[in-house]
């Protein structure tokens, strides 16, 4: 009984001890996070499925889901002269859909409409289908849209808080470019 209360007392203090911005003390927001999209995430989700690379690897052999990338468009380097060749290369998980900028804790109506409609094209309507967010590790953005596709009722959401760099360790990649779809409801996004 002593050793049970010592350990519960030493894990109360590291917990307590943590940084705030530490891994051990991130806790889910009620809303959506909507400060920095890069630092530490909550290891949970309320009503999605946390899933790491195997889980996600046999997920997508045996049941297809529809995976949302929401990583950010590469930037073009501040310091690039005018006509200066630049070639961005976008990775994912092949049979992704690329939607730069859906995973803003931020969204103004029109933004949540088109995230709504967007996914809605992709599952075909259905709330069953598995849906998978990623984007990199340390990523509220994924984070985000897990919690707004629950929100929107789909009842399969997992979210894969490794992200691309956690998938490429043992998996194949896909040079991607962004959702036709999804781009065209957006404003022009400096660096394209």
């Amino acid at each position: 009984m002593y050793r049970l209360t010592l350990a519960a007392a030493a894990a109360v203090f590291l917990i307590a001890a943590a940084p705030a911005d530490s891994p051990v003390g991130v806790q889910e927001p009620e809303g959506y996070w909507q400060g920095a999209l890069h630092g530490y995430t909550p290891p949970t989700l309320k009503s999605a499925t946390v899933v790491d690379a195997a889980a996600l690897a046999k997920l997508v052999a045996e049941r297809k889901p529809v995976l949302l990338d929401v990583s950010d468009l590469d930037r073009k380097p501040a310091g690039l002269p005018p006509g200066g060749l630049w070639f961005p290369i976008h990775r994912n998980i092949p049979g992704s859909t690329w939607l730069p900028g859906s995973g803003d804790g931020n969204l103004d109506m029109a933004a949540q409409e088109a995230v709504k409609a967007r996914v809605a094209d992709l599952t075909g309507g259905d709330l069953d289908r598995p849906v998978v967010t990623y984007c990199h590790p340390d990523c509220w953005g994924s984070w985000n849209l897990g919690k707004r596709l629950v929100e929107l009722g789909y009842r399969q959401v997992h979210w894969f808080p490794e992200g691309i760099d956690g998938w490429q360790d043992g998996h194949d990649t896909a040079v991607s470019r962004p959702d036709k779809q999804w781009t065209a409801r957006q404003p022009a996004t400096a660096g394209q």
